[in-house]
């Protein structure tokens, strides 16, 4: 079984940063993209970012020069450093991995902004 599991959501008033951790565990070989998404209530899930297994990143406009996403590929794990967050980044993030056609998720962590 592989599964992803995201840790370092909160609690974080206006203006905060947090830092959000996903591990792989189980048999898998490769990995070749990780991402991190989320879903606001009532919305539907939506790409924050995303990194390749050579490192390329790609980010949603809205978090575009506040948010970094990282991996470690010798633990297994991925990483996304939020800054400067607004009550929009709100809602629950979920890290995904990618091996070949085959995507694993995560259950998700709540983050939650303050104004």
């Amino acid at each position: 079984q592989v599964q992803p599991v995201e840790s370092g959501g909160g609690l974080v008033q206006a203006g905060g940063s947090l830092r959000l951790s996903c591990a792989v565990s189980g048999s898998i070989f490769v990995i070749n993209d990780m991402g991190w998404y989320r879903q606001a209530p009532g919305k539907q899930r939506e790409l924050v970012a995303a990194i390749t297994s050579a490192g390329s990143t790609n980010y949603a406009d809205s978090v575009k020069g506040r948010f970094t996403i990282s991996r470690d590929n010798a633990k297994k794990m991925g990483y996304l450093q939020m800054n400067s967050l607004s009550p929009e980044d709100t809602g629950v993030y979920y890290c995904n991995a990618r091996q070949g056609v085959r995507w694993y998720w995560g259950r998700g962590t709540q983050v939650t902004v303050s104004s």
